[in-house]
């Protein structure tokens, strides 16, 4: 199990437009590989590469239990219905807000061997595609919120922040539990 820190709002990097993936490499592999371990010990169902202080377009995800990596991730369809859910971020522990977004989208990316594939998605699996894509274009669920209720969240993060010196969040691994697959909740 390899655990990568993960970067806390106030890193630039969490505002960086990420680099397109132009050929991928057995780095590129052990980098999603660490990215599913650390996701899954900080109990996350998404993790993109710049929160965890990479520029390549790249995340991890899994929900209900199908989990797949997305490789420079385009939004090619999303439906004009849409529904509010509180969302959370890894990088943003401890805060939380109501999101507005689209039920359904489609989403054209390229897994692991390089092949293009698409997925539709509904609900959770849509909105945590449509949080990691954001991510990898410098966008943060708190950009979505009103003026009053992203106050409200910064005020809390403002109490929060200085438990990670250097906007870094670093996870503790259960020696006893380091070689299991830790159980994702969400």
């Amino acid at each position: 199990m390899s655990v990568l820190d993960i970067r806390v709002l106030g890193d630039p990097v969490l505002r960086e437009e990420t680099t397109p993936v132009e050929q991928i490499t057995d780095e590129l592999r052990a980098l999603a590989k660490n990215m599913f371990d650390t996701m899954y010990l900080a109990k996350g169902i998404g993790l993109a590469a710049p929160q965890v202080g990479r520029s390549e377009r790249l995340a991890v995800i899994d929900v209900n239990e199908k989990a797949f990596v997305i490789i420079n991730p385009e939004i090619v369809e999303s439906d004009s219905k849409t529904s509010k859910a509180e969302e959370g971020c890894l990088s943003i522990p401890d805060v939380y807000g109501d999101v507005v977004r689209p039920v359904h989208v489609r989403v054209r990316a390229m897994d692991l061997d390089g092949k293009s594939f698409e997925i539709e998605a509904d609900e959770l699996l849509a909105r945590c595609l449509q949080h990691e894509i954001d991510h990898l274009h410098g966008k943060l669920f708190i950009d979505y919120l009103s003026v009053l209720k992203r106050r409200g969240a910064m005020a809390k993060w403002g109490k929060e922040k200085d438990k990670y010196p250097g906007f870094v969040r670093k996870l503790e691994i259960d020696p006893a539990r380091a070689h299991e697959h830790p159980d994702e909740e969400l």
